[in-house]
């Protein structure tokens, strides 16, 4: 074997490569849009719809695994490693790859997962990911229809589970919605 590999070696390893990081967000990745309530306050001016929403791509492993999100790292280019502290039970720290920048989203995880797709249910999660963060890109979360459509979309993300923040969302800006008792709310994971 020379040090130089052929370009037939170079492909096979990008393709390894590009399998592994395909299984690895499969299995270990998620697609999020959250929204923070940022109501006017006496020393800041909220958002004008009253909520801040936010979109991220993450990897969480434990910390024996760290490398695997460096990897990642240096696959994509972009984003970073975070340590979340573990206050509890578990035996180590979680850490998480994370890409939140608008710009990083658009320009390099959409496309690749676009390019690439993923196998699990969760392609149908990026589909709606990739959808919302268009969708701001094009300024329509700054609106009270485009955020209850934001909401609407993200309800249906990850495991459909109802959130506290989208039925509010739903409830206070689209007309004709009855209010829920909090015995029906299902909280979020």
């Amino acid at each position: 074997m020379s040090d130089n590999p052929t370009s037939a070696e170079n492909q096979q390893e990008r393709l390894i490569k590009l399998g592994w990081v395909l299984g690895f967000v499969d299995g270990e990745g998620c697609f999020s849009i959250g929204f923070v309530r940022q109501p006017d306050r006496a020393n800041r001016r909220g958002y004008r719809t009253g909520y801040q929403v936010a979109h991220r791509f993450v990897v969480t492993q434990g910390k024996r695994s760290l490398e695997c999100l460096y990897e990642l790292r240096e696959f994509f280019g972009i984003g970073e490693v975070y340590c979340n502290k573990r206050f509890d039970n578990h035996k180590e720290d979680l850490y998480m790859y994370y890409v939140q920048r608008r710009e990083d989203l658009l320009r390099i995880i959409i496309p690749f997962f676009r390019s690439h797709q993923l196998h699990s249910a969760k392609r149908n999660d990026f589909k709606s990911f990739a959808k919302c963060v268009e969708w701001m890109e094009r300024g329509y979360h700054r609106t009270f229809d485009g955020l209850v459509q934001i909401a609407k979309v993200v309800q249906t993300m990850n495991h459909q589970k109802p959130r506290e923040a989208l039925i509010r969302i739903l409830r206070d800006h689209t007309p004709n919605i009855l209010p829920l008792k909090d015995d029906d709310m299902v909280p979020s994971a």
